[in-house]
C-alpha cells in the first residue's frame, strides 16, 4: 500500500493534512484531508467516454455530512441521512464554481466529485476544506483538470484577518468571505459582509489567495509523489474546419449586425440570431443539415459568442444599446398585494420579481438540524424561478440547486438589516416573474422594498446589482459591465454580483472564467459597482423612502414581556393548564423560553385587548402578592365553611365564612356568594410555613358601629 501524505501548516501553526492511497482505492482519485479532528474523504470518478452529442462538461459535485462525525443520529422517522440539506446544497456549489471552469474545453466525460464528513469536532468549520479535499482528489487522479485549486475562508475578527476560522471566532467576525482560486487566478468568492468598503473585500482576497496559493503547491508536490502526473487521453469532439470555416464566413458579418443594433428585446434579439442560423442550415444539403447538427450548433454559439464581445471591446455597444456603465429601466411599487404582511414588485429592464413578507411568531421559526449545526432560524428567505420567467415551456418541478444558491445570496444580502431583537419572524419570498439577468439582485432590491411595505425596521435599505467583463489578452483590453444581461453573463467572463447599503457592502458573489484577471480590474468593477448600487438605491427609495411606521393590520401584534426564570412554571401551569386556559380565554398566542436568568415571554394577537388581557393575566401570576392590598377575586368554589377564591392569577385563598361580613353568617346561603361572582378581598396574612392566603371581605365594608 502506497500512502503519500502532505501536510500544509497555516498561519497560526494549525495544520492540515492531505493523504492518499489508504481509502477509496478504486475511484479515480480519492484523498483523505484532515485538520484537528475534522476528516473529509474526497474521490472523483470519471467515465472513460463521453456521451454522443454531449458539448458541455457533465460535472457533479456532491457534498455530503454524515451525523456519525459528531456522534449524532439523524433526525425524522427513518433515523438516517436523506436528500441533501440546503447547506450541503451551497457547500456544493463552492466547489462545483470553482472546479468546472477548470477542465478542458473539449473533456465531456461524464464526472462525478464527492465529499463526505465523516469525522467532525465542531470546532473547525468543513466547508472550508471541501474545495482542496476535491481538488486533491483530482490531483491524484488522471482526469484532466487545470489545477489545482483550493478554496479557503478568510474573516475579519477585531480588525485582523483569519484564515480558516473556527467556529467560535467565526461568532464575532464583521466580514467572511470563501476564496476559490488556482496558484495564478482567482475563480470564485461569496461572502457576506458588516457594510465593509471595496478595498477591505479586495485585502480579504488577497489574503485568501497567498494561503491557497500554498495549499496549491502542496498538492502538486501529492500530485508527483503519487505519481499521478500525466493525465489520460481523450477525445471527445468531433471538428470539421471546413464546416467551421464556411459558418464564419456566411453568417459573421450577419450575427455582428444583430449585436449592434441596439435591440432591447431579448426574445426579438434570439429570434433575429436563431434566424441567421436556420438560413444557413437551410442552404445545406438535408442529410449533411442532419449529420452536422451538434457541431453546426457549436460553431455558430461561437459567432455569436465573438460577435458580442466585438462589439462591445471594438465599438462600446452592448446588445440593448446601453453604455457600459449604464443601468436597465427600473420601475418598483410596493403594497401590490393587500392580503399579504408586506409586498413589492421591482422590475429592471426585463427581470423582475414579486416579493411578498410574511411575519410570524416563535412558533413559525425553522428548525435547524445538521450534523454539527443545530438551532433555529429566524429570518427566511426563498427564491422561486419558475420556467415562464423565461418563457419556457415546461413543467415546474421543484427547487434547485440554484434557487437555493440565489436565495442564500440575497438572504445574506438583508438578514444583517433586521433589527436585533426583532420578535417576528421573518419570511421574504421572491417569485421571479421575469428573467434576462441577475434575478437574485432584483431579489435583494424587490427584498428591501417589501420588508419596509410590512413595516420591519430594517437597519438601511440595500440594492444589489450583477455586474460583468469582456477581456482579451489576459486583462489588457477589458469592459466592465453594470447590470448584466443574461446573454452577457453566459459569453462574459466573469459574473460579479455586489450588494450594499448605501455605507457598505454587505454580501457579494464572484465567478470569473478567465485566467489572469488583475486586483485592478476587480477593483474598478468594485468601484463602478458602487456607483450603479447607489443609482438603483436611490430608485428603490423613489417609491418607499423608509419603513413604514406601522404594521399592515392583518400582521399580528407581538409582544415580549421577561419574566423571573422560576415563574415560569407557574405560567406553563401543571400539563400547560394554565398558559393553554390563557390562550383559550384571550385568543393570544403565548411562547416561552428561557433565555439565561429569565423567561421571555412573547404574546401574539392581531388586536390589542388580546394581547392586553394575555399581559394582565401573565403579571398576575408573576406578581408577588403583598399583604395589606386589595384585590378583585373570582370565585371558584362554594363551601359550607366559606368560598375559595382566585384572588390573582393561579393564585387561590380561602375566604372563611368568618370573613364575609362583620355580622354573624350561620350559612353560606345567607351571604348570597356564588360561584363566578366577582368580590373584592384584602390579603391579611400569608403563612410563612404553608403559604395560605388569609383574605377577608369584611375588612374592605365599613365597620358597624358598636351598640349603646
Amino acid at each position: 500500500m502506497n500512502v503519500v501524505t502532505k501536510t500544509i501548516t497555516l498561519g497560526d501553526g494549525r495544520e492540515i493534512t492531505i493523504e492518499t492511497g489508504k481509502l477509496a482505492k478504486q475511484a479515480d482519485g480519492s484523498v483523505m484531508v484532515r485538520m484537528g479532528n475534522t476528516m473529509l474523504l474526497a474521490t472523483v470518478c470519471s467515465a472513460k467516454d463521453a456521451v454522443p452529442g454531449t458539448d458541455f462538461m457533465p460535472l457533479s459535485v456532491d457534498y455530503k455530512e454524515k451525523f456519525a462525525s459528531s456522534g449524532r443520529f439523524p433526525g425524522g422517522f427513518l433515523r438516517r441521512e436523506g436528500r441533501a440539506s440546503d447547506y450541503e446544497i451551497l457547500v456544493s456549489r463552492l466547489v462545483d464554481r470553482a472546479l468546472r471552469p477548470l477542465f478542458p474545453d473539449d473533456f465531456h466525460a461524464e464526472t462525478f466529485v464527492t465529499v463526505t464528513m465523516f469525522s467532525a469536532d465542531g470546532i473547525d468549520i468543513p466547508d472550508a476544506l471541501a474545495g482542496l479535499a476535491a481538488s486533491a482528489a483530482l490531483a491524484v487522479s488522471d482526469v484532466p483538470f487545470n489545477g489545482p485549486i483550493s478554496e479557503v475562508r478568510v474573516a475579519r475578527i477585531n480588525g485582523e484577518f483569519v484564515v480558516n476560522p473556527t467556529f467560535e471566532q467565526l461568532e464575532s467576525a464583521d466580514m467572511e468571505i470563501m476564496v476559490a482560486a488556482t496558484i495564478d487566478n482567482i475563480m470564485m468568492v461569496e461572502g457576506e459582509m458588516k457594510e465593509v468598503s471595496e478595498d477591505d473585500l479586495l485585502n480579504a482576497m488577497k489574503v485568501a489567495h497567498k494561503a491557497i496559493k500554498v495549499q496549491c503547491q502542496a498538492q502538486l508536490e501529492l500530485m508527483e509523489a503519487a505519481g499521478k502526473t500525466v493525465k489520460r487521453s481523450y477525445c471527445h469532439e468531433e471538428n470539421d474546419d471546413e464546416l467551421k470555416k464556411d459558418i464564419w464566413a456566411k453568417t459573421y458579418d450577419k450575427v455582428y449586425a444583430v449585436a449592434t443594433a441596439c435591440n432591447a428585446d431579448k426574445h426579438a434579439r434570439s429570434e433575429n440570431f436563431e434566424a441567421i442560423k436556420t438560413e444557413y442550415i437551410a442552404a445545406l444539403e438535408p442529410e449533411v443539415a442532419a449529420e452536422k447538427k451538434g457541431m453546426i450548433n457549436k460553431y455558430y454559439h461561437d459567432v455569436e459568442k465573438e460577435a458580442m464581445r466585438r462589439s462591445i471591446l471594438d465599438e462600446g455597444k452592448r446588445l440593448d444599446g446601453r453604455k457600459t456603465t449604464e443601468i436597465r429601466p427600473i420601475w418598483s411599487e410596493v403594497d401590490y398585494l393587500p392580503g399579504t404582511h408586506g409586498s413589492a414588485v421591482f422590475t429592471r429592464g426585463e427581470t423582475q420579481s414579486l416579493t411578498t413578507v410574511t411575519l410570524g411568531t416563535k412558533m413559525d421559526e425553522k428548525l435547524v438540524d445538521e450534523a454539527l449545526i443545530r438551532g433555529k432560524e429566524r429570518f427566511l428567505l426563498h427564491y422561486n424561478f419558475p420556467p415562464f420567467s423565461t418563457g419556457e415551456a415546461r413543467a415546474s418541478r421543484g427547487v434547485g440547486r440554484r434557487e437555493v444558491g440565489h436565495g442564500n445570496l440575497a438572504l445574506r444580502a438583508l438578514k444583517n438589516m433586521i433589527p436585533e431583537n426583532y420578535p417576528y419572524v421573518v419570511r421574504v419570498v421572491s417569485d421571479i416573474l421575469e428573467s434576462n439577468g441577475s434575478s437574485s439582485m432584483a431579489t435583494v432590491c424587490a427584498g428591501t422594498l417589501a420588508l419596509m411595505d410590512a413595516g420591519v425596521q430594517i437597519k438601511k435599505p440595500v440594492s444589489g446589482i450583477a455586474m460583468g467583463l469582456i477581456s482579451e489578452n489576459k486583462g489588457k483590453n477589458f469592459a466592465v459591465l453594470s447590470d448584466i444581461l443574461g446573454d452577457e453573463d453566459h459569453l462574459g467572463d466573469m459574473d460579479f454580483k455586489v450588494t450594499g447599503t448605501k455605507d457598505g457592502i454587505t454580501a457579494t458573489q464572484m465567478d470569473i472564467k478567465v485566467d489572469g484577471l488583475s486586483y485592478e480590474i476587480l477593483e474598478t468593477a468594485l468601484k463602478q459597482a458602487n456607483a450603479g448600487r447607489m443609482h438603483i438605491l436611490a430608485k428603490i427609495q423613489e417609491t418607499l423612502a423608509a419603513p413604514r411606521a406601522d404594521m399592515k393590520p392583518n400582521a399580528p401584534r407581538i409582544i415580549v414581556i421577561m419574566i423571573p426564570k422560576e415563574m415560569i412554571g407557574a405560567v406553563i401551569g401543571p400539563g400547560g393548564k394554565i398558559i393553554q386556559n390563557m390562550q383559550a380565554e384571550t385568543g393570544a398566542v403565548i411562547t416561552i423560553e428561557e433565555i439565561g436568568d429569565q423567561g421571555r415571554v412573547e404574546i401574539a394577537a392581531n388586536n390589542k385587548a388580546a394581547i392586553d388581557a394575555a399581559i394582565a393575566k401573565i403579571k398576575g401570576i408573576v406578581a408577588i402578592p403583598e399583604i395589606g392590598d386589595t384585590y378583585p377575586s373570582k370565585v371558584k368554589s362554594v363551601m359550607p365553611y366559606g368560598a375559595f377564591v382566585e384572588f390573582m392569577p393561579g393564585k387561590e385563598g380561602l375566604l372563611h365564612i368568618s370573613e364575609i361580613d362583620w355580622k354573624r353568617i350561620e350559612t353560606m346561603e345567607q351571604s348570597g356568594i356564588k360561584e363566578g361572582d366577582i368580590i373584592d378581598v384584602k390579603l391579611l396574612d400569608i403563612d410563612q410555613k404553608t403559604g395560605k392566603f388569609k383574605l377577608s371581605r369584611k375588612a374592605l365594608l365599613p365597620r358597624p358601629p358598636k351598640e349603646a
